[in-house]
């Protein structure tokens, strides 16, 4: 029995033994168990709140402008002011975020004024200024700038300066390889006006001595910028852009050469992707926005390089925004409008939209700038030539 038993235990020991077996089985798989579990319960909850959060963006940008009111703005402000900022709250703010974009950018295509005076009501206070999906007509902080008024200087009405603080500017080596090639390609269509000074200083000054050269006309400044920017854009890249950007057909020997059938859908949005790496040199940094209509196809940008060290209306006017206008139309064969802002030297460009001559658009303003170094240029030469307008 003895070696019998002590080869077979018996029915208590075995159940013994299974308990015991059982119970450390139980307590080392219960952890596992239990984490395995709550993981599961986790990755249900998050996917809960994606998809929450993705139907906040998606319905905002399915909805149609006609249904959206200033005062839902509003509660979406209030919403995301009564969420913690905590990570794992991050997501849904995004959302909301984007859905206040979204909600914004339909009530600029179903009412600009309405845009206009929530957006001026709700910025800088509950949404940052760069939040807006348009800034051209949004006041800056009433308590940060005094309100710009036009007086006068002898004959000549002036235009208070832009009082914000200057933007310093990082340049990569594409900006000042471009800037470089600028210059040189200036000097060529200038016949021979050139500047010791470095930099953007230096393309200033050329651009300065060229404007109040005697018997200068606003016509040969925009061709002499234009010509420029079709240099600096080589050969190759205009055909490009007409054919497949502004949907012009190539001479390529049928009756529908030469004959535009676009802009394509996709070019105004398109160009403001590629536009602020190629054009940061001369301008700054910009991001595309929306234009006035609500639509793709803006880049604002932050503060224009190019007004802000020349303090100048009239290099702005014929040496940036009438021939950047005639170029992008005339040569390549898409609409756009340059819309300054010369209390912020934030600039709004719009592409795929007419522009209004400066004569015409309310909000371009008359006379010259109080700081401008070109009017003390002419005057010193005994000009009265006006160079602003």
């Amino acid at each position: 029995m003895g070696r019998h038993g002590n080869a077979f235990p018996t029915i208590s020991e075995s159940i013994i033994r299974s308990r015991k077996d059982a119970t450390l089985l139980s307590m080392s798989a219960s952890p596992s168990d239990s984490g395995s579990s709550g993981w599961a319960v986790h990755v249900v909850e998050q996917s809960k709140e994606i998809v929450a959060c993705a139907n906040l963006v998606v319905s905002a940008i399915l909805l149609p402008p006609e249904k959206v009111k200033a005062e839902d703005i509003v509660k979406i402000c209030d919403e995301m002011d009564s969420i913690s900022t905590t990570s794992s709250e991050s997501l849904k703010m995004k959302a909301l975020e984007a859905r206040r974009y979204e909600y914004l950018a339909k009530l600029m295509q179903k009412d600009y004024d309405a845009y206009i005076a929530t957006a001026s009501f709700l910025s800088p206070s509950r949404i940052p200024r760069r939040q807006l999906p348009n800034l051209q007509d949004v006041t800056i902080d009433k308590n940060a700038v005094p309100k710009k008024i036009e007086v006068s200087d002898g004959s000549i009405a002036l235009v208070d300066d832009c009082e914000l603080e200057d933007m310093k500017y990082e340049e990569s080596l594409l900006d000042i390889v471009l800037l470089a090639i600028f210059r040189n390609l200036v000097v060529k269509f200038t016949n021979g006006v050139s500047s010791e000074k470095k930099g953007i200083e230096g393309l200033l000054e050329q651009g300065r001595t060229f404007m109040v050269q005697p018997g200068q006309t606003a016509e040969a400044q925009h061709k002499m910028v234009s010509d420029t920017l079709a240099g600096l854009m080589t050969p190759v890249l205009p055909p490009f852009f007409r054919i497949f950007m502004s949907g012009i057909v190539p001479n390529i020997g049928t009756k529908w050469d030469g004959k535009q059938i676009g802009p394509w859908f996709y070019a105004p949005w398109m160009t403001t992707i590629v536009t602020p790496v190629f054009f940061g040199f001369l301008v700054g940094p910009s991001y595309p926005n929306r234009r006035k209509d609500g639509h793709l196809g803006g880049l604002v940008v932050e503060k224009c390089k190019f007004l802000q060290e020349s303090g100048c209306k009239g290099l702005c006017l014929h040496q940036c925004k009438l021939p950047a206008q005639e170029f992008f139309q005339d040569g390549l064969g898409l609409s756009l409008t340059v819309s300054p802002n010369f209390v912020t030297q934030e600039c709004q460009w719009s592409f795929g939209e007419t522009p209004l001559p400066p004569s015409e658009d309310i909000n371009f303003p008359k006379g010259c700038l109080v700081g401008c170094e070109s009017r003390k240029t002419l005057a010193a030469m005994g000009s009265t030539a006006d160079a602003c307008n």
